[in-house]
């Protein structure tokens, strides 16, 4: 069975892959090599199977080749859309910036309105109690005036009744009578002109006491107006300054009571109000210009508060964000990374005392400032420090130049705000600030 199978195979083989002899001759000798079917097939298989492994690798090379072509133009892509969302959020941060610049002019024009109207309200207050005091004067003289204008009619009257007793009495009993009547005519004319005259002064007094509460209506009026527009402008100023402090996570009311401590001292134009001819109580004037100036104080506390919190840009030139507060690579960024040319200047966010300055590990060069409420900025990869351990800095002073020191890939600064030791997110400050400066 096994034979006969054998027998078949071979001549199915011999079929296709008939048997060859190779003949190989030389000068003394002449041999050949016998190909069987079998060799003949194992050599068309190996020859097949080469064959089909080139044209498989050389299938998979091309396909290989032509996606990597897809791959770079789509990385190229990619990278065009990622740089023009860059230029896009630059774009749009130069343009908050400008925003900011003009929130922060608008503001400080509001504010020298603010004091503008303040002294044109105290100069009105004191004006309007001038009048007040000069009506009283006024009402004072007109009611002597008119106590003697009626003196002077009762003299009259009295004068009148003497002069016919005694020109009827003298008429009678003397050939004088005559020369007294006319002496006693004359006396009683210049009385009557003396109280003509008074009854024109008591009504040109009272004319003129009209005209004081006339001018006294128009000036309470004018106060009420400037009132009014103090009052609207504490309202556009203060409602900014407070949305932002909360916006940042801080409450205002701790904010105030702190700065309020740090700045305890009275006196100045903050002073309240004590006008009072009489030592009576305030009148409604005075207690409404207390209250504007109770919120003019209110807003140059969140002016002080806002020098000492950091809602300022650290980096105040051309720029764009290459890395946000998050995880980033498996670890935490506890800042945010602002990549701009070498040597950009750093600024200070806001006001405090430098307590570190120089060579930190994976920082580079570091600044660290402390500010108020608790709070800390960071300042790294710097290639130049500005500041020394113990400086007193303000809001927008140069601290660094940019760089590319420490655990850094390339030229940028990294940021970070900590409060009470812990690292927050800068751009909730730079965010919440940027609607006031």
């Amino acid at each position: 069975m096994r034979t006969r199978l054998a027998i078949r195979m071979h001549s199915v083989l011999e079929r296709f892959f008939p048997e060859r002899r190779l003949f190989l001759r030389s000068d003394t000798d002449t041999r050949f090599i016998r190909l069987r079917p079998s060799t003949q097939l194992v050599a068309f298989l190996g020859a097949s199977a080469i064959v089909a492994w080139t044209i498989i690798a050389t299938a998979i090379l091309l396909m290989d080749s032509i996606g990597s072509g897809n791959f770079r133009e789509q990385a190229k892509r990619d990278q065009m859309t990622y740089e023009q969302r860059l230029n896009d959020l630059s774009a749009e941060r130069d343009a908050r910036t400008d925003e900011a610049l003009a929130a922060q002019a608008r503001f400080n024009t509001a504010l020298a309105q603010v004091s503008q109207m303040q002294s044109q309200l105290l100069e009105s207050e004191i004006r309007r109690r001038e009048l007040e005091t000069g009506i009283e004067v006024i009402q004072s003289t007109l009611r002597r005036t008119m106590q003697e204008r009626e003196a002077a009619r009762a003299e009259v009257v009295a004068r009148d009744v003497a002069q016919a007793e005694t020109q009827t009495a003298l008429i009678g009993a003397s050939p004088l009578g005559n020369d007294m009547l006319d002496v006693l005519s004359t006396a009683l004319t210049e009385t009557a002109a003396e109280r003509d005259q008074l009854v024109a002064d008591a009504r040109a007094a009272s004319e003129a006491a009209d005209e004081m509460e006339r001018e006294l209506l128009l000036m309470e009026e004018k106060n009420d107006q400037i009132f009014r527009q103090l009052e609207d402008a504490m309202t556009v100023s203060v409602e900014p300054l407070n949305k932002m402090f909360t916006a940042a996570g801080l409450d205002p009311k701790n904010l105030l009571d702190e700065v309020r401590r740090g700045y305890s001292g009275q006196g100045g134009p903050m002073m309240p109000l004590s006008f009072s001819t009489k030592g009576g109580e305030l009148t409604a004037e005075t207690l409404r210009a207390n209250r504007l100036l109770d919120q003019l104080d209110q807003l140059n506390m969140y002016r002080i508060a806002a020098e000492t919190v950091p809602f300022a840009n650290p980096v105040q030139s051309a720029f764009r964000y290459t890395s946000g507060f998050g995880m980033r690579w498996g670890r935490m960024h506890k800042g945010t990374d602002f990549a701009a040319r070498y040597g950009t200047p750093i600024h200070s966010t806001a006001d405090g005392v430098v307590v570190h300055a120089g060579w930190q590990s994976g920082y580079g060069r570091l600044v660290k400032i402390r500010h108020e409420h608790g709070i800390e900025t960071r300042y790294a990869h710097l290639a130049k420090i500005r500041v020394k351990v113990g400086q007193r800095v303000s809001r927008g002073d140069r601290i660094g130049d940019m760089g590319n020191s420490g655990r850094s890939t390339g030229t940028h600064l990294h940021y970070e705000v900590r409060v009470n030791g812990r690292a927050v997110n800068p751009m909730t400050f730079i965010k919440a600030g940027r609607d006031v400066f």
